[in-house]
């Protein structure tokens, strides 16, 4: 997202686009297909904006979730992140979860297309989004 969009979104809620939001904004999608804590962007946000406050990274971050610009992710391991909303999936994309080392994959491929027909066909229930997370191994931690 360019800044003009992110500046027309910030005005029509009532906000200003502010050099903070904008760097936080821009870290994130210069980590796309990262889940960055809050606390991650904070440093990675202080190398540009020195000034910033671990505060005003967390208010920005809600702000941006309840625009839609990213999603806030449980991923199991105490944390919150977050990463950026590629409006191109139809879905969230799945993740998968190392218990060895704690890395975080991403599946792109939609798992579900077939199950989803099902429940449409059988329950009359259009499902929109989900969020799947698998548990195990990666191939290293196998090897261990």
């Amino acid at each position: 997202m360019n800044s003009i969009d992110f500046k027309k979104m910030l005005k029509e809620r009532g906000y200003k686009l502010t050099p903070q939001r904008q760097a936080v904004l821009d870290i994130i999608a210069k980590h796309d297909g990262e889940h960055l804590s809050p606390e991650e962007i904070y440093d990675l946000v202080k190398e540009t904006q020195p000034e910033i406050g671990l505060a005003t990274v967390y208010r920005t971050l809600l702000l941006l979730d309840d625009m839609g610009l990213v999603y806030k992710l449980n991923l199991d391991d105490g944390l919150t992140r977050y990463e950026l909303n590629n409006q191109k999936e139809d879905h969230r994309h799945h993740h998968l979860i190392c218990m060895g080392c704690k890395k975080i994959f991403e599946v792109q491929e939609d798992l579900l297309d077939n199950l989803e027909e099902q429940i449409l066909r059988k329950n009359k229930f259009k499902v929109v989004d989900h969020k799947v997370k698998f548990y195990g191994y990666c191939e290293d931690c196998s090897k261990e």
